[in-house]
């Protein structure tokens, strides 16, 4: 599957692109691991025997959402491509709005900068559960689909659905790791700054 490690290194690069940054980009790009994990974690939650295992009203949710063992075949892997760029959205509009806070007014402290980030996740974090909410739920029709072609789509639905939903956890991991890489740099600038001003 040659296809895969290509649709990451272009990803990568738009990310790379876009911020003009190898960290940056690389930050951003920790949302498609995590999103990676969750589309692995929903597979093997497909394969239990106690998953969803009981009835709302009449309706059985194993039958409705027809759990049963996937295996990793060219429709599953298809599903995780697509996912690869839907988990790094979150990811971008967080880090995008940092951005442009930090354009503004560039923070000067530690404490300064942790207030910036923490308003920018404020800011961003209902617009990132709606894009992800709005995907998962226009994925429910696909996972309980059983006509002509339901064999393909499903195992294709299954990681980006269970992918999506542990990819909301980017809304906290993203601005974490920026705050580090800022904090850092501003510890570095404030250090040069210091060593400056003794050597006059």
């Amino acid at each position: 599957m040659l296809v895969i490690p290509i649709a990451l290194l272009v990803i990568f690069l738009i990310l790379y692109f876009q911020f003009r940054s190898v960290i940056g980009a690389t930050l951003i790009f920790s949302g498609i691991i995590v999103a990676f994990s969750g589309g692995f974690i929903m597979l093997w939650l497909y394969g239990q025997p106690w998953f969803m295992n009981f009835a709302f009203g009449d309706v059985h949710l194993q039958n409705l959402f027809q759990v049963d063992t996937i295996n990793l075949s060219v429709a599953v892997w298809v599903g995780f491509i697509a996912l690869f760029g839907i988990a790094t959205d979150d990811g971008v509009l967080i880090s995008t709005y940092i951005k442009q806070l930090f354009d503004k007014k560039a923070p000067t402290t530690v404490s300064e900068l942790r207030a910036k980030i923490l308003e920018a996740g404020k800011k961003r974090v209902r617009p990132a559960i709606m894009t992800t909410a709005t995907t998962l739920i226009a994925l429910l029709p696909v996972l309980t689909s059983t006509g002509k072609g339901s064999d393909i789509m499903v195992p294709m639905a299954v990681p980006i659905f269970g992918g999506m939903f542990i990819a909301t956890l980017t809304i906290f991991v993203v601005p974490v790791l920026y705050s580090m890489w800022q904090e850092s740099l501003l510890k570095n600038n404030l250090s040069i700054e210091k060593e400056g001003n003794n050597e006059k």
